[in-house]
């Protein structure tokens, strides 16, 4: 039986400034939770520049705040080139506060960014909780080297202000796998709010058939958003052009973040080559990792749990900078015996990635191969929302005269 609530409202707030890591993520909590609970409503505020490329379920809707894009030196600015860094982050902010007061939301879950981008969220978060909003930061298993966290998270004071603000975070991967926290000095009250729900499961919406799946078996290459991606695509290519016996049929996608140039490169590169299909775009990854012989991947969060929710032998690729998170990911995951791993300067070498995806699609898949296989983040999620909003149903008892 599907649980109804009155009127029940979650606000999500994912910055995205690059690649669609955090919109994705959210988007899947929320699909779930909407399935489970009727009368629930859930909106979330994203900066993904094309945030409106996906579908979204009933009762799953989102606001779109000006982009900001983060460049390659982990510095930041305005999409929009005419408008200052400064004005864009001050609109941001205050569509950000303005959703949150029309909205009204019973719980608010921010992914990643405790405060968000440049701390655009703390005045929101301030205004939630003295309207006796739940406040949820979520974080991914792994976030960065600790001493790259530490120190960002120093500056700003961050540790301090999830203690005052959040009343729970959630790590969306198992406590036997990785923690986000791991070398940093987590007072105990931060901990004591820790739960490590699970990865989170992915599934095909069963609305239709698959229609654009290729035919055959392939294996699949993707890099998520793509803004980093040229090189690992280049790399694959290169290896079907150098190793001849190399006949199994690749499904390129690139990605809507990678830059044009590049891109024009790459669907030139790969049309020269007749097992090699490249697209650009697909919003409905799950289905063609799903129809996937095997998959060569970056590794962001999201693509690591379609791998493991489609059980699909894997080769990972991980970015090695500015940020540690992929490789990070990619090393605990193949000392799991989950995925196989080769760093960027192994794939350079063309015959011996050509080696590695002769042997991939006959790799065993991730649930014979590793342990550490939960994928329970969306149930242990429901679980608690459900409660919460048990709890906010309960009439208060009546006081006597």
């Amino acid at each position: 039986m599907m649980r109804r609530f009155e009127d029940a409202r979650i606000l999500m707030y994912s910055h995205d400034t690059f690649g669609l890591g955090h919109l994705r993520r959210c988007r899947t909590i929320a699909h779930s939770l909407v399935e489970d609970y009727r009368g629930l409503n859930i909106l979330i505020i994203s900066g993904a520049t094309i945030a409106g490329a996906f579908d979204y379920r009933a009762r799953v809707d989102f606001v779109k705040v000006p982009s900001v894009i983060k460049l390659r030196n982990g510095e930041y600015t305005s999409l929009a080139r005419h408008i200052d860094l400064h004005e864009t982050l001050k609109m941001r902010q205050s569509i950000i506060r303005h959703t949150a007061e029309t909205f009204q939301p019973d719980i608010f879950i921010v992914d990643k960014e405790p405060m968000g981008l440049k701390g655009e969220v703390e005045e929101t978060l301030a205004y939630l909780k003295s309207r006796g909003t739940t406040l949820v930061l979520g974080l991914r298993e792994v976030m960065d080297a600790p001493h790259l966290l530490e120190a960002e998270w120093k500056n700003n004071n961050v540790m301090r202000k999830i203690d005052q603000f959040y009343d729970a975070v959630w790590v969306y991967g198992p406590p036997d796998f990785y923690d986000p926290l791991v070398d940093l000095d987590v007072p105990a009250s931060v901990r004591e709010k820790m739960k490590f729900v699970g990865f989170l499961q992915r599934s095909l919406s069963n609305e239709s058939a698959p229609t654009h799946v290729p035919e055959g078996d392939y294996i699949l290459v993707t890099t998520g958003g793509g803004g980093d991606g040229a090189d690992l695509v280049h790399n694959v290519i290169h290896a079907y052009q150098q190793d001849p016996t190399l006949q199994h049929k690749a499904f390129i996608v690139l990605g809507p973040y990678m830059p044009a140039k590049q891109r024009a490169k790459l669907v030139k590169k790969g049309s020269k080559i007749p097992q090699i299909q490249v697209i650009e775009f697909d919003n409905r990854m799950e289905e063609l990792i799903a129809g996937a012989k095997a998959v060569v991947a970056m590794g962001g969060y999201n693509t690591y749990c379609e791998i493991l929710s489609f059980d699909k032998p894997a080769l990972i690729v991980p970015r090695v900078a500015p940020r540690a998170e992929q490789l990070i990911r990619a090393k605990r995951a193949s000392e799991l015996g989950l995925v196989e791993m080769l760093l960027p300067e192994q794939a350079d070498n063309p015959l011996l990635l050509a080696d590695v995806l002769k042997r991939l699609p006959h790799r065993a898949p991730p649930s014979q191969t590793g342990k550490g296989m939960r994928l329970e983040g969306l149930v242990h999620i429901s679980e608690i929302v459900g409660a919460w909003l048990d709890e906010r149903e309960q009439p208060l008892p009546a006081v006597a005269e």
